[in-house]
């Protein structure tokens, strides 16, 4: 992919988390956006009461992964990230 292509789902991804970051806040979390890849996997940290959380899957794969993949085509999956 080129570096404005990159960057352009870089931004929205960003954008997209800065949505649902205030859900995972609420409950002493938090997501950071590490990368992603140029097979169009979001890689995050979860952070705060997320990190460790026996949920923390469930909310990464039902909730931020199917938002993305929502509001960004082309996303493929979002994976956590130490």
């Amino acid at each position: 992919m080129t570096d404005n292509i990159t960057n352009s789902i870089f931004s929205k991804v960003a954008a997209t988390l800065e949505k649902i970051r205030p859900y995972l806040q609420a409950d002493g979390g938090d997501i950071e956006l590490v990368k992603v890849s140029d097979d169009m996997v979001v890689k995050v940290r979860l952070t705060g009461a997320c990190d460790g959380c026996p949920y923390s899957m469930q909310t990464l794969k039902g909730g931020v992964e199917q938002a993305l993949m929502k509001e960004i085509p082309g996303i493929t999956g979002v994976v956590a990230v130490n």
